[in-house]
């Protein structure tokens, strides 16, 4: 009887997990002139949405009735009105349907998960206090850098407010209480903090908050890093564990800075951003970052892509990180392009260790221990570490008989770098050495171990670890240099995700590469360097790498251009930036590849435009600007339908009939054509057309570099410009010669506008399908 009633009892609990799961969280898109017209009387589109859920709570009811308690009444989560219009509710799948029947119903999306994706980088950057960007008057000017990320630590010293003047009048935003977050943890610096994780809860659960906060404050250290890497303060002598000592600041380092967290333990729903997204613009942002992203989609299916949309329209600049997913070709994210897609690359500095092995074999790696060197100490790989998956380090894989005061090769992969050396440790093992993967190459990531601990690049890894496997009583030793200066730079991180993009090939993405690798920011105080439990130690700036840390440094170069041209669009200052980025490193080479082992160089795609150069974009000569109708008639040219542009548009639009209409007229600063790997003379012909911002009479001449299998023809070849604000047009054919010149399926070039004072750069991408 005791196991039939408990037996009753796991049916019952199963059958309400049914009821409970059977609603799912949706983003749902509407057509706001149809909202408007539908009854004026409820006012607001926040009633109409609200009435919308009750006439479904009612059909639930109904049906209910009619067929048994089936389904759970709807729950309105969010409503968006400034960046979309639109909402997003817990609905079952009944509802769901109830509510396409709808008039001015667009689409629903399930919501999802997305992924969260410096002492030296202001120098390396050419950022000097006093003159330039970094001039009295430009940083007195006020700019507001919205941060969408896992929250902030508040009473950093990266966040302080001394000596500013008070918030601008038109900030509309406000700080909101929560967890162990004040009202007043607020100041002038820190202007806006706000929390949403309605979509997250929905989807996860209700937050733990002995893990998280139900509030903005970062218990990640994520956020914390990206809004100090955009606009913390100018800290001197900031430091982690001794190494990278230096002044600290963010790129834009006397703006103002407002925390929106929608990022958690799991992940980031889109809902969550979305109301982030949204909240910012109708609080006065002037720069949006989020260093986060997920799987690549068409336009129309991708709530990021929208929203950003609606922020531009409302003048704010969106950058987002491109992903961490490199170095395999076509995993770039957030790749509309309205948005500044920003790649990862080195600093020219570093954090160099030497291993020894004893058969005389030398190599340089990279580390962040900040303890002695070890001793020559007997080295054990795989099979002579415990056998099985030993060789990746995971938790209970290494045997303390076989690995007790040894250092352990363990190989990338399964678990994550930190939980390795945390295995090694536990198993009594004296060092670590993390072996790069062949698709890592020579990427070096430094890292802050808990024992003595190194990472090797690829080449150097597998010497290592046949020296390991193969010979008896094999021996190594790590020393620990500390800081170093000097490096060719930048190189392109392997991690860094590449282009072309799947969604568009017509648009190169990334747009931009900045710097990612080895980054110190701002770091929470109750959070190890490591994120171990283990790991007791504490710093207040931490060093790490990622797409999400070269977005902000992007952000907050976008916010210095604002300071200095407020009345440039979106896409002008992304013209700026893109123009002027350098493609060569600091001795003269183009820049290369960490993911190659033989320093083959990198390309558009992992690069887009190239390095940022901030000095240079702020007087770029030409930028090539795009209203709202530009973007919308890009849209149109990749035949999406009414419904589709709505979700864009927001009010009225209709797309031309111009039977001419192509994705590659849309006037962006680079050029990307697809031709058929057998195409013979058959041509692709463009249209750009660019607004002189530089001096008045200025004359340009072209000069182009051809992709091997095409021919280039630029008409005119001159451009002669007699005023500020002047634009012109010129038309650039590209005519396929076949691939039997081309090794890979790619092949790149550019286009260069010269006059005496300026360069103004776009690359060329061509793609054999």
């Amino acid at each position: 009887m005791i196991l039939r009633g408990l037996l009753v009892l796991l049916v019952l609990k199963a059958l309400s997990a049914y009821v409970v799961a059977e609603r799912e969280t949706y983003v749902v898109h509407m057509d706001k002139t149809k909202i408007k017209a539908l009854d004026a009387s409820l006012g607001t589109s926040k009633r109409w949405y609200k009435a919308i859920i009750e006439s479904l709570t009612e059909s639930s009811a109904h049906d209910e009735v009619e067929q048994g308690p089936q389904t759970s009444s709807p729950e309105l989560l969010y409503v968006y009105e400034t960046v979309f219009s639109g909402f997003a509710a817990k609905l079952s799948k009944q509802q769901l349907e109830s509510l396409r029947k709808m008039d001015g119903f667009l689409s629903a999306t399930s919501d999802e998960m997305l992924e969260l994706h410096t002492t030296h980088s202001p120098q390396f950057l050419g950022l000097k206090q006093g003159s330039g960007l970094w001039n009295a008057q430009n940083l007195a000017s006020d700019i507001i850098i919205g941060v969408v990320d896992t929250g902030i630590w508040p009473e950093h010293i990266s966040f302080r407010s001394s000596g500013m003047s008070p918030v601008p009048p038109r900030w509309k935003g406000k700080c909101q209480a929560g967890t162990k977050f004040r009202a007043s943890n607020c100041n002038r610096k820190l202007i806006g903090a706000r929390a949403f994780f309605k979509g997250y809860e929905a989807i996860a659960g209700t937050i733990n908050e002995t893990l998280d906060y139900r509030s903005p404050r970062d218990s990640d250290g994520h956020g914390t890093h990206t809004s100090s890497t955009a606009g913390g303060n100018l800290v001197k002598g900031a430091n982690t564990l001794g190494l990278a000592k230096g002044s600290a600041a963010g790129m834009r380092y006397t703006a103002r800075i407002a925390a929106y967290k929608a990022c958690y333990l799991l992940g980031c729903a889109s809902s969550d951003l979305l109301a982030s997204i949204e909240q910012a613009v109708e609080d006065g942002v002037d720069v949006l970052s989020l260093s986060l992203g997920g799987a690549s989609k068409p336009y129309y299916k991708d709530n990021i892509a929208i929203a950003s949309f609606g922020a531009i329209q409302n003048g704010v600049f969106v950058s987002c990180s491109a992903g961490n997913s490199g170095p395999s070709d076509s995993t770039v994210a957030n790749v509309a392009p309205w948005i500044m897609t920003v790649a990862a690359s080195y600093l020219d500095r570093s954090f160099p260790t030497q291993v020894k092995l004893g058969n005389g074999q030398v190599f340089t790696g990279a580390s962040l221990y900040s303890g002695k060197a070890t001793k020559q100490l007997p080295l054990v790989y795989g099979e002579t570490a415990g056998g099985g998956v030993a060789k990746f380090c995971i938790s209970g894989s290494l045997s303390r008989r076989f690995v007790q005061g040894k250092i352990v090769i363990c190989d990338q992969g399964i678990n994550g770098r930190f939980q390795k050396g945390e295995t090694v440790k536990m198993a009594g093992g004296a060092g670590k050495i993390l072996a790069n993967t062949d698709d890592q190459g020579d990427e070096l990531i430094a890292d802050p171990y808990i024992l003595p601990a190194t990472s090797l690049g690829a080449l150097a890894a597998n010497a290592s670890k046949n020296y390991a496997s193969f010979r008896n009583n094999a021996t190594a030793s790590i020393e620990f240099i500390g800081t170093a200066y000097g490096n060719p730079a930048p190189v392109m991180a392997a991690f860094s995700s590449r282009g072309p993009s799947v969604v568009e090939p017509s648009i190169i993405k990334p747009d931009i590469t900045a710097p990612g690798v080895n980054i110190l920011a701002a770091w929470p105080p109750n959070i190890s360097p490591t994120q171990l439990k283990s790991d007791k130690r504490r710093v207040q700036f931490n060093i790490i790498s990622g797409t999400s840390m070269s977005c902000p440094h992007v952000s907050g170069l976008a916010a210095l251009l604002k300071s200095v041209h407020k009345d440039w669009s979106p896409a002008a200052i992304k013209s700026a930036l893109m123009t002027t980025a350098y493609v060569h490193d600091s001795e003269n080479a183009p820049i290369s590849d960490a993911a190659s082992v033989n320093s083959t160089s990198a390309t558009p795609f992992a690069f887009g435009s190239g390095h940022v150069d901030p000095e240079t974009a702020s007087d770029p000569g030409l930028i090539y600007d795009i209203s709202t109708d530009g973007y919308l008639n890009y849209l149109c040219s990749l035949n999406y339908n009414s419904t589709q542009i709505a979700l864009f548009a927001g009010e009225n639009f209709t797309c031309p009939d111009s039977a001419d209409l192509q994705p590659g007229d849309l006037n962006y600063p680079s050029f990307a054509v697809v031709f058929k790997t057998n195409a013979q003379n058959v041509t692709a012909a463009y249209k750009r057309t660019v607004t002189n911002v530089g001096t008045p009479a200025s004359t340009y001449v072209v000069h182009v570099t051809e992709p091997k299998g095409v021919n280039i023809i630029v008409e005119p070849e001159v451009m002669k410009f007699q005023e500020i604000g002047e634009k012109l047009s010129y038309k650039v054919s590209l005519i396929s010669t076949g691939r039997s010149a081309v090794s890979s399926n790619f092949s790149f070039g550019s286009l260069v506008w010269i006059s005496q004072k300026y360069s103004v750069r776009s690359p060329i991408a061509v793609t054999w399908q």
